[in-house]
């Protein structure tokens, strides 16, 4: 086995281990708050047990970039393996939570996806879209990097960014323009306000997601993947012909 192969075994195990890690953090969660079945309006949480929380979501992410760091081995191959991480272990953490409580019910069951700096909501079927199109960038970049030495350009990179921008808009756009019915945009920021957003968040129900700023975002992802795509095809052929 060589030793490439070995590192996606690894970080394999490693992501779904993480994502079973996870979903049992949120059986132990909905056991204490949602013992009849996660639904909104959400339960008011504890605000230190919600700080805990918030600490336990930076923790995943520098644990899954940590793996990114030992497992590449330049800037490129370094986010390629951090990308692949992040999405095996979210494609997981709803394998395993469907195993151990039979949720979500189907793809477009809403979720809770982030807390950061806002929280996210959204269809299951959002963050599963999400995840397929990052392990198929991180295959095409670890790959195409093994012989031909691919990296993404500044117009690749800036869909990206953009891309990945619109699809954090279109899961904290709802929500937020919820709170901002109650508390001016400065108030969202201010340390005194946090019980009664707090307060006043877990009221929330949502309605409508913003699909149409959702699919603008991934379609871009979907453009980095073919300009990647062709590029590395075009090398193959250039290499073919000398």
């Amino acid at each position: 086995m060589n030793a490439e192969r070995k590192t996606w075994i690894t970080v394999s195990i490693f992501a779904i281990s993480m994502g079973l890690l996870e979903a049992i953090v949120v059986v132990y969660l909905r056991e204490l708050y949602y013992p009849g079945g996660f639904s909104f309006p959400l339960k008011a949480m504890n605000p230190e047990l919600i700080s805990t929380e918030l600490l336990r979501e930076v923790a995943t992410v520098i644990m899954l970039l940590c793996t990114g760091l030992l497992a590449g081995h330049n800037g490129m191959t370094r986010f390629a393996w951090f990308i692949y991480a992040f999405a095996v272990w979210d494609l997981f953490y709803y394998v395993f939570l469907k195993l151990l409580l039979s949720w979500p019910d189907s793809l477009m069951t809403w979720d809770i996806l982030f807390l950061i700096p806002v929280t996210w909501v959204g269809p299951v079927l959002g963050p599963v879209i999400n995840s397929i199109t990052m392990i198929v960038l991180a295959i095409l970049l670890i790959r195409g990097n093994r012989k031909h030495q691919q990296r993404l350009n500044s117009f690749e990179w800036m869909l990206l960014i953009v891309g990945s921008l619109l699809v954090i808009l279109s899961y904290t756009r709802e929500y937020t323009s919820f709170l901002l019915t109650k508390f001016s945009f400065e108030e969202l920021f201010r340390a005194s306000k946090t019980k009664d957003l707090l307060d006043f968040g877990t009221s929330f129900v949502p309605e409508h997601f913003d699909w149409l700023l959702y699919c603008v975002g991934v379609s871009l992802h979907w453009l980095v993947l073919g300009l990647v795509c062709m590029r590395i095809y075009s090398c193959k052929d250039v290499r073919s012909k000398r």
